[in-house]
């Protein structure tokens, strides 16, 4: 006898991993913010605007019109310092005292974060405007937390990717082309840690993200060059798309299995010192991924390591990216402020043990000082003596 259809559906197992994919709306082209006014009053109409001191400033020409056009009641609020606590705190209040029903994030990956926070634990929707190609933040259902002294703390999984992102080519312009440079390294980064997290996964969307992050790599290593001598090119824009749209989609399809692995984790080890406060994100990235295959070429003798990260220097040396401690202003710092480095980075809960080996802070610290020696055939694995 057959058994009845609820029984059988209750002794089905169902796992799952909810993928928060995509923006619901993503708006992109030259002048697209001034003309996005139904898009954004679709979403509220007391916006509460929130970015840096300077881009603020800087945003208003370009957003005023749109929010005048729509007749909407906004206010700006500053995220500073730095995508703490104390902010999250403050903006959340000043949501309330504005009657706020709609963020609108604007600026680099701090800003953003810090807003779709914010629109996160307020239950409002959230438009991200991206100032510039630094990072994918725009696009993502993540946020990274920091101390007001901007060290990393921890990253919020979000339960959606934003409402609403508006990429106008005119606005990116605006931004120092360094913050471009550093995009790319955060961007470039998706290839070289994906490939190693999801391992050796069959799963379809698994493998889709994992070959979108060899596709952006190869964008990235092409076009990167051409793009940097002019922001008027196809190469351009086309690079941008791959900082904030693409890197973002690489992460939204692949999901918790393809994540941050060595790269990020020696980023998030570097925030901790006040030297490198004023290193962008996509700069300590790029030099993390010198330090991750580094490690491979290190610890398990891998020559295909060694020959990618010979690639790279090349390629960093081409578009501006740090190869080195001594490129990232940190060429001086003691041994202290390299073992309190290597000992966050390579804390239990770090994403650098997604690496296929054990890696200790003494390891790391050898990888982190030599990324640009040149590769040894000869170089053997770490015996297991030597890896205590």
């Amino acid at each position: 006898m057959n058994k009845p259809a609820t029984e059988a559906l209750s002794t089905q197992v169902t796992e799952y991993s909810p993928l928060a994919i995509a923006p619901a709306r993503v708006l992109r082209g030259n002048h697209c913010l001034a003309n996005s006014s139904q898009e954004i009053a679709a979403l509220g109409v007391r916006p509460l605007v929130i970015g840096g001191n300077q881009t603020l400033k800087v945003v208003t020409a370009f957003l005023q019109p749109a929010l005048k056009a729509a007749k909407l009641t906004s206010k700006t609020a500053s995220y500073t310092p730095d995508c703490a606590e104390s902010s999250l705190v403050r903006l959340k209040e000043i949501v309330q005292q504005h009657q706020a029903d709609v963020i609108i994030g604007v600026g680099g990956g701090k800003a953003l974060d810090m807003a779709k926070l914010v629109a996160y634990q307020c239950g409002l929707p959230i438009v991200t405007i991206p100032t510039s190609g630094a990072t994918c933040a725009a696009w993502t259902a993540l946020s990274n937390v920091y101390s007001e002294a901007g060290a990393f703390q921890y990253d919020v999984t979000l339960r959606r990717c934003p409402d609403l992102l508006i990429l106008d080519y005119e606005l990116v312009r605006t931004a120092p082309q360094r913050t471009l440079v550093a995009g790319i390294g955060d961007a470039i980064a998706k290839w070289y840690e994906a490939s190693v997290s999801s391992g050796n996964s069959n799963a379809t969307l698994l493998i889709s993200a994992v070959q979108q992050a060899r596709v952006l790599r190869d964008i990235l290593l092409q076009k990167s060059a051409i793009a940097l001598k002019d922001t008027e090119s196809d190469a351009w824009r086309e690079v941008v798309d791959a900082t904030v749209l693409l890197a973002g989609v690489i992460g939204g399809i692949g999901g918790a299995d393809c994540r941050t692995v060595a790269a990020h984790a020696v980023h998030n080890g570097l925030t901790h010192l006040l030297e490198a406060h004023d290193v962008l994100h996509g700069e300590k990235v790029a030099y993390g991924i010198l330090v991750q295959l580094r490690l491979e070429e290190m610890v398990q003798g891998n020559q295909l390591a060694a020959s990618a990260r010979q690639q790279l220097l090349k390629f960093y040396g081409e578009i501006g990216l740090p190869k080195s401690l001594e490129d990232l202003g940190l060429g001086e710092i003691t041994l202290a402020q390299l073992r309190q480095v290597t000992a966050i980075a390579t804390q239990p809960q770090s994403d650098i043990h997604r690496l296929p080996f054990t890696v200790s802070a003494e390891q790391l610290a050898a990888a982190m000082v030599s990324t640009v020696a040149e590769t040894s055939r000869g170089e053997k694995p770490l015996t297991p003596k030597e890896m205590a």
